[in-house]
């Protein structure tokens, strides 16, 4: 199964609901808090050039965030996705 990781924060509604999705399709995951995190948050944007989130990753795949993470699934490239970077 290839790693995912999710940087959140705990108040975000879009951070709950991309967890939500990939809860729903039984897909386990690393989830990153930055919540009052400073060096996290700079982290998080040197990474992916974004300090919004959640930021998903796939692998080293960055995929972006809840948005596009629900894009990915109703395309039904999300699986596919996953598969390409299981270890």
């Amino acid at each position: 199964m290839a790693q995912i990781t999710i940087y959140t924060t705990s108040t975000c509604p879009y951070c709950i609901r991309a967890k939500a999705l990939l809860e729903k399709k039984k897909l386990e995951f690393t989830e990153i808090s930055v919540d009052g995190d400073p060096k996290l948050r700079s982290e998080l944007a040197e990474r992916t050039g974004r300090s919004s989130v959640p930021q998903v990753f796939i692998g080293e795949s960055h995929v972006g965030g809840c948005d596009d993470l629900y894009e990915l699934h109703y395309d039904g490239k999300l699986e596919q996705l996953i598969a390409d970077h299981a270890q």
